[in-house]
């Protein structure tokens, strides 16, 4: 039994007073423990059971199936999750994403340093949210071992700068680029040349590249879209998060149309 620090990934009701809690822990990974009466004294785990709070957790194995949650003290809470529902959209993606890829007890210390930069950059603001969404899941991808093929033909290898196409296709069962030649195949979706190198240099660059590279409006969005077919194909799974993060920025989009009609 030993402590670790960990942000709650999911929380799931298990009976009249228990939780499950799924942790991704920094020493340990992904973890699933059971918080005994939690839903029925509030003091016990006092502000540690809402989702995306960091806490200094202790636990050991019980009898049951799950390890105990002996206790857990409150670390860091990001404020602007509470009424920012884009926000909370946003870390669901991501925190699904994770709980998705690892397996229980897997080790994932480059993982949980990448979550909760993300989850404290979102909250700070620093960094416009559909950019720091593109960052995560380039980085995600990078860590998962998923990283697109974006340098060159995944087929002939030959260079992004010489194919001549500026829409070019992404080839999903192949998992990169593909030039006019050695195109066979209708599974994918054509990027532009443009957004194909700016998401290379952040896949080089990561995160201390972001105040270098400026990325258009036109790309943020292509890169944003690219990345959410390219993941959920590659996990073999549709996150349920990213249906409800995309409904709600066309609620937002929609009402900026409106707004710049009415002024």
């Amino acid at each position: 039994m030993s402590y670790t620090t960990a942000i709650l990934l999911r929380r799931t009701d298990f009976g009249d007073n228990d939780l499950i809690l799924t942790l991704l822990t920094k020493d340990w990974g992904k973890t699933s423990v059971i918080a005994k009466s939690a839903k029925k004294s509030r003091k016990r785990f006092a502000g540690t059971l809402d989702l995306f709070t960091v806490s200094q957790v202790l636990y050991k194995k019980g009898h049951g199936r799950l390890p105990l949650l002996q206790e857990a003290v409150l670390k860091h809470v990001f404020l602007s999750f509470r009424y920012d529902i884009c926000k909370t959209a946003y870390a669901s993606y991501w925190a699904e994403l994770i709980f998705l890829w690892i397996e229980e007890y897997e080790n994932q210390s480059d993982l949980y340093e990448l979550f909760l930069y993300s989850l404290d950059t979102l909250d700070k603001g620093c960094i416009k949210d559909i950019e720091l969404n593109i960052l995560f899941q380039i980085k995600f991808l990078k860590l998962s071992g998923l990283s697109p093929v974006l340098e060159h033909c995944v087929k002939c290898r030959l260079p992004v700068d010489s194919i001549s196409e500026h829409q070019i296709f992404f080839d999903l069962s192949r998992g990169g680029i593909v030039c006019k030649k050695c195109r066979t195949s209708d599974s994918g979706l054509f990027i532009s040349k443009e957004a194909v190198k700016q998401l290379t240099y952040i896949d080089k660059n990561g995160f201390s590249g972001s105040g270098i590279f400026e990325f258009s409006q036109q790309s943020l969005y292509e890169n944003q879209s690219f990345l959410e077919t390219f993941i959920p194909y590659h996990l073999e799974k549709n996150p349920r998060s990213l249906k409800f993060l995309q409904q709600i920025r066309d609620n937002i989009d929609k009402k900026e149309v409106l707004k710049c009609l009415k002024n």
